[in-house]
């Protein structure tokens, strides 16, 4: 092995890293370069089910050995493969890393890089809330803390890259991956999704924005299914949040989708990944291929006749790293450059953006250590003193984890049975009362992993929903019977079951989701649903249980809404939680009782019926109920909606202008008061209804929101002011712009209930505007406490 330069140019913190890049790229030889384009997935093929689409089929063995002396790009999840220990997991990427460096004559190791969706995926890490519950809460500023957090752990123990958030807005909620999405309004996911970026990349870790972009739009709800949206849907539904991300998030990294665009798939869409998210958004950061994305290609597209081919249309494209091991851009793409197939220049460029990357993470300088702040003061020559002491899961983790989950469940419906006044009996009932992983979704390190381990612990403690209710509940007597499994489709049991609820003061029924993959659950990714009726018999319990008259509570366990049938107009209440994490026992048990005012809010409309698939409240007038079809779409609750044990007053309603520029802005103005004897949030949202446009629109889109939290008398004077830009769409012509005309600004409890509305008047000509226009507008939220004799 050649003598490391240690000394060399590209090690030298005080050049620049374009300077100090330029000298790297000059010394490699191909081999040198192609090497930094990819990565290895070391265990990949172990003992255990698959966790990536064809993981079996196309993780090649890798000889390190041979491998390393050229360099190494990436490493793939060196904690996300296999329950290890953390302080065991930061020690063995540590001498990988060492290992990497010493082979290679440049001295450059590897990213490492992990999954982080529902927390950062190694076991014994924190199980937060999936990020559908982060669009209950309605609170970036929380998810954004969330996310500091989990970069800090991720960075703690010598990870590099975080493949989250998913920005993908739902079109179907049959889709398997509605868990892993924000909701199906593109400002929610934007603003929620670059909230998680901040935090994110503010603790080192580079973010990745996936999926870039329409993955969610694939056809019935299949998992990888074709994509067949206008170019209009494309731009003003599916891309916003992407371009917020790299805007006002600062992402450093985007992963491409697994899908094709109108016969495009995206990882050889050199219009995408290239012409709008470079030359147009001027993102300079690194695109990554989602898992055997470019074998895909050949594989499953059917666009490429070999893994050269594959390889050439994917850096043409835009792709810079193969993940999560190397298929083509090792040998194929070599024998393709030297050939002249494939353009030397196509893998410079992609490998300054990769070691400019690197660069920024200290990666290349002299001084890198290979062991993670975590093991800084760590006895590593001492396994067994090493083993247990770093902790994943501290007290502080756990808190911010109960924090989210308690502002993202949603009271549905409540016809003034809740909160729970200590019930004598409570009798729990459902598939979903006693089992850690209703609580857990499929990217969660429980889910996706160590249930392919049968026999290792989770890793943390999640109470079930029977252990937080027994802890909420201590006076009352709770006697408990499952009825059905989630999915199986068992009917024996419910008749004990109903007879049980029958004896009890009420009853709460635990319903919803197994969160899994590739089909070993009811939801999550590959686990797409063909109606949106509650799974295996659970409907069936639920007649059951309503049948005997006994108020009944439904609480959802869930990674996607479903159709409840009479429930929703016969049950006592609806209480929804989308996979609320380690935390979410507690957080529901006390929403229930009482302990909690609930907050969230629906990010996801609930179906009125099982069939009605696909629709969004983003739907403009030939999409909504009408005479011309016997199809009713309309939800049982809307997106926005959400109840809580707070009575809120809206008054004062005003704005400034009746007429304003196509460049100008209005502001609308309330006051919200806290009518009520506790302490609660309100979420004002703000919508767009434009009337009469020159193409198709929703007839209402969220352009804002704020979350409104007062004490009991206290007030709060809220306003936003809407520049004109918040009503641009696509035109005709593919131009994004603004057009004069009549708009309609509504202040919404949700979607469909908004007691104020204020029409504007737009004047001037046609504005043409481009991905530098406002996303926002101004909110203000002043609050005044409560008058002396309110507050006692």
């Amino acid at each position: 092995m050649e003598e490391r330069m240690t000394d060399a140019p590209w090690h030298d913190a005080s050049l620049t890293i374009d300077d100090r890049v330029d000298a790297l790229v000059a010394e490699m030889t191909l081999e040198e370069k192609l090497a930094q384009l990819y990565g290895v997935w070391v265990g990949a093929s172990d003992d255990g089910g698959d966790v990536a689409p064809h993981q079996h089929d196309l993780d090649d063995a890798v000889d390190l050995d041979e491998l390393l002396p050229s360099g190494l790009g990436q490493l793939t999840r060196q904690f996300g493969t296999a329950p290890v220990d953390a302080a065991l997991g930061a020690l063995s990427l540590a001498r990988t890393q060492q290992r990497i460096v010493a082979a290679n004559r440049f001295g450059i190791p590897a990213v490492a890089h992990e999954e982080c969706l529902a927390g950062f995926a190694a076991w014994g890490a924190t199980a937060y809330p999936v990020p559908l519950s982060w669009g209950a809460t309605f609170d970036p500023a929380l998810v954004e803390r969330m996310a500091r957090r989990i970069g800090d752990d991720m960075r703690s123990v010598g990870v590099h890259q975080g493949l989250a958030p998913v920005l993908d807005v739902v079109r179907d909620a049959r889709w398997g991956r509605v868990e892993e999405t924000i909701g199906e309004d593109p400002y929610l996911v934007a603003t929620v999704g670059s909230a998680y970026v901040r935090g994110l990349e503010s603790s080192g870790v580079v973010a990745t924005l996936k999926h870039f972009v329409g993955y969610s739009a694939s056809r019935a709800g299949r998992n990888l299914a074709p994509v067949s949206v206008g170019g209009r849907e494309l731009a003003d539904v599916l891309l916003p949040p992407f371009e917020m991300a790299i805007r006002e998030g600062g992402a450093r990294s985007v992963m491409n989708s697994y899908t094709d665009l109108d016969g495009v798939p995206s990882a050889a869409d050199r219009s995408l990944l290239t012409g709008l998210l470079r030359d147009t958004w001027g993102f300079d950061g690194t695109v990554v291929a989602d898992y055997f994305a470019i074998a895909f290609l050949k594989l499953l597209h059917g666009t490429a006749a070999t893994w050269a081919e594959a390889a050439g249309a994917a850096l043409a494209a835009g792709i810079d790293v193969e993940l999560p091991t190397v298929k083509t851009f090792g040998e194929p793409l070599r024998q393709a450059v030297e050939q002249g197939v494939v353009e030397s220049s196509l893998v410079d460029t992609a490998l300054r953006r990769v070691l400019r990357q690197k660069g920024q993470l200290g990666l290349l300088d002299a001084d890198w250590s290979a062991l993670p702040p975590a093991l800084a003061e760590a006895d590593v020559d001492h396994l067994d003193r090493l083993r247990g002491t770093i902790d994943l899961d501290p007290a502080g983790n756990r808190a911010l984890a109960g924090e989210l989950a308690e502002r993202a469940i949603v009271l549905v419906r409540n016809d003034g049975s809740l909160p729970l006044a200590a019930p004598g009996v409570i009798a729990v009932v459902g598939p979903n009362l006693d089992d850690p992983y209703a609580m857990l979704g499929c990217y969660s390190f429980p889910a996706h992993v160590v249930s392919q381990h049968p026999g290792v612990a989770l890793g943390i403690r999640v109470p079930t929903l029977l252990e937080a209710l027994r802890e909420e509940f201590p006076a009352s007597e709770i006697r408990w019977a499952s009825g059905t499994s989630v999915d199986g489709g068992e009917t024996d049991d419910i008749a004990d079951a109903a007879a049980l609820a029958a004896s009890a003061d009420v009853v709460i029924l635990a319903l919803g989701d197994r969160a899994g993959l590739f089909g070993r659950g009811t939801s999550g990714e590959g686990c797409d649903a063909e109606t949106l009726e509650l799974p295996g018999a659970q409907q069936q319990l639920v007649d059951a249980v309503l049948d005997t008259g006994t108020p009944a509570v439904l609480a959802l366990l869930a990674g996607r809404p479903y159709a409840l049938g009479r429930a929703n107009r016969e049950a006592a209440g609806i209480v929804q939680a989308f996979f609320a994490g380690e935390e979410g026992a507690p957080a529901l048990a006390g929403v229930l009782s009482g302990r909690i005012n609930p907050s969230g809010r629906l990010p996801v409309s609930i179906p009125a019926t099982a069939g009605s698939q696909p629709t969004t409240y983003l739907a403009p007038p030939l999409a909504r109920a009408n005479d011309v079809s016997n199809v009713d779409p309309t939800p049982a609750y809307a997106f926005g909606h959400g109840l809580g044990y707070s009575t809120f007053a809206w008054d004062a309603f005003d704005a400034d202008v009746a007429e304003t520029g196509t460049d100008g802005a209005v502001t609308v103005r309330l006051r919200v008061r806290n009518a009520g004897d506790r302490a609660g949030a309100e979420i004002v949202q703000l919508y767009l209804h434009d009337p009469v446009a020159s193409v198709v629109r929703p007839v209402q889109r969220l352009i804002g929101f704020a979350r409104v939290e007062l004490e009991p008398g206290a007030s709060a004077a809220v306003s936003f002011t809407a520049p004109a830009d918040l009503a641009s769409f696509t035109g005709r012509d593919g131009r994004r712009i603004v057009e004069p005309g009549e708009l309609v600004l509504s202040a919404g409890r949700s979607s469909t209930e908004m007691p104020f509305a204020h029409t504007v008047r737009l004047t001037g000509p046609v504005r043409e505007v481009d991905h530098t226009r406002r996303l926002h507008p101004d909110v203000s939220v002043v609050v005044t406490a409560a008058p002396a004799s309110v507050t006692g």
